[in-house]
């Protein structure tokens, strides 16, 4: 059996209002797919590590995220027939074209932490300097 071939099934499109928007919200919405997503930008991810970056998400949680995300052709799984088993997550060309929204959703969140008096770590999202770079290139 070849667990590395890749099967997609299909999810509900969003269309009660026909708004553009709710189709994004519906692909990328809730607390865990934009950070995820967000991490996902510096490259490939084990899923331990992407537990490590979102602590506070459950791994059932992120698990259910992750299915969500492939299932809409925003990521690709790769598992690699080893032991103990091997698996990779990373962005598909789709996923990609999502980081200009990603960068403004964490540009203007900064900015919210920063007008409601909250510690600002940008570090917490994902590296610094990468990030600083994207922003700087997206605000130019």
């Amino acid at each position: 059996m070849d667990d590395s071939v890749k099967s997609r099934r299909k999810r509900r499109i969003a269309n009660r209002t026909g708004c553009a928007v709710e189709a994004t919200i519906s692909v990328i919405g809730g607390l865990w797919k934009p950070v995820i997503l967000f991490h996902l930008l510096d490259g490939k991810l084990r899923f331990n590590a992407i537990c490590r970056l979102t602590p506070a998400a459950t791994p059932r949680m992120i698990t259910l995220q992750l299915r969500e995300l492939e299932a809409d052709g925003i990521i690709d799984r790769t598992i690699y027939p080893e032991i103990p088993p091997k698996v990779e997550y990373q962005l598909t060309e789709l996923g990609k074209s999502l980081e200009p929204v990603l960068v403004s959703m964490c540009n203007w969140g900064t900015r919210l932490q920063e007008l409601n008096g909250l510690p600002v770590d940008t570090g917490s999202c994902r590296s610094t300097s990468r990030q600083q770079e994207l922003i700087d290139e997206f605000m130019s």
